[in-house]
């Protein structure tokens, strides 16, 4: 994270001179501040970004959305209603084509 010495200091127009000044309490204020508001920033990104879903979802995640049995889930997937993924011993979900099953 790189801040802008300017938003710490802005009373300073040169860099340089800041390296031959003592740090005052008024600076450790500025920089609290500018801080918080990061976080605060980072957390708002985070908690976007959590909204948009994973691209592949397994089927207790599918079942937890669509709130279906698991016998519903595999009739789904039997009758081709559901597309899905099969690696290994686990069964993946495209979650856009989940979207389309429900406008559809």
């Amino acid at each position: 994270m790189n801040f802008n010495h300017k938003a710490l200091f802005p009373e300073t127009d040169n860099i340089e001179l800041l390296n031959h000044q003592m740090v005052t309490k008024r600076d450790l204020l500025n920089f609290g501040n500018l801080l918080l508001q990061e976080i605060t920033n980072s957390t708002t990104k985070t908690n976007t970004s959590e909204a948009s879903p994973k691209p592949w979802l397994k089927s207790a995640e599918v079942r937890e959305i669509l709130r279906i049995s698991p016998g519903t889930l595999q009739n789904l997937r039997i009758n081709g209603t559901l597309k899905y993924k099969r690696i290994g011993g686990i069964i993946y979900y495209n979650y856009e084509d989940i979207v389309k099953m429900l406008e559809k």
